[in-house]
C-alpha cells in the first residue's frame, strides 16, 4: 500500500485538533478530562502558528482524504505524533516517525512517562532515553523522558 506524506494545511486544522482528542482519550490515561479540555485549545494554538514558528506538519489520509494520522516537528525534534485510534496498528505511526527522521531530519523527542506504549514504540524505533524532566513543557506535573535517537554503527 503506498502512503503519502504531505504538509498540513489549515483547512486540515480541525480535523487534525478532533484526531488529536481522539488519539489523546485513546492512549494517555494519566490525563484527566480537565486536562485534556485545557490543552485542546494549545494544540490548536500550535497549529495556526505553525508557519510563523517553524513547526513542519506532515499528514496522512485515507483513500477520502480524510486525515488519519498527523506528525509535527522544530528544530530537529518531533513535537507531536498522533494517530487515529481506528487507524492505530498499520503502520501509520511508523511511517510518519521513519519521515520526520528522514526528510525533516528529527532527532530526539519526549515522551510522557506515563505512556508506556508510545516509550516503547519510540525505543523499538531506535530512540533511548537521554534524560527525565519531572514536569512537561508547560510545568504542569507530566513527567517527560527526553529521547534521542541512537546512532547507527
Amino acid at each position: 500500500m503506498s502512503l503519502a506524506i504531505t504538509s498540513a494545511h489549515a483547512a486540515d486544522f480541525q480535523s487534525m485538533l478532533s484526531l488529536w482528542e481522539r488519539s489523546v482519550r485513546a492512549t494517555h490515561h494519566f490525563l484527566s478530562e480537565d486536562d485534556i479540555v485545557a490543552m485542546r485549545p494549545e494544540v490548536a494554538a500550535a497549529f495556526e502558528a505553525a508557519e510563523y514558528i517553524g513547526l513542519a506538519l506532515r499528514v496522512t489520509r485515507d483513500g477520502k482524504g480524510r486525515v488519519t494520522g498527523f506528525a509535527g516537528t522544530m528544530a530537529g525534534k518531533l513535537e507531536m505524533l498522533f494517530i487515529d485510534p481506528e487507524c492505530a496498528g498499520r503502520g501509520l505511526g511508523k511511517r510518519l516517525l521513519t519521515h520526520a527522521v528522514t526528510e525533516l531530519a528529527a532527532t530526539a523527542v519526549d515522551v510522557n512517562e506515563d505512556n508506556p506504549a508510545a516509550l516503547a514504540f519510540y525505543r523499538r524505533m531506535g530512540f533511548a532515553v537521554a534524560s527525565r524532566s519531572a514536569l512537561d513543557s508547560a510545568g504542569r506535573p507530566f513527567p517527560l523522558l527526553h529521547l534521542k535517537l541512537r546512532q547507527a554503527a
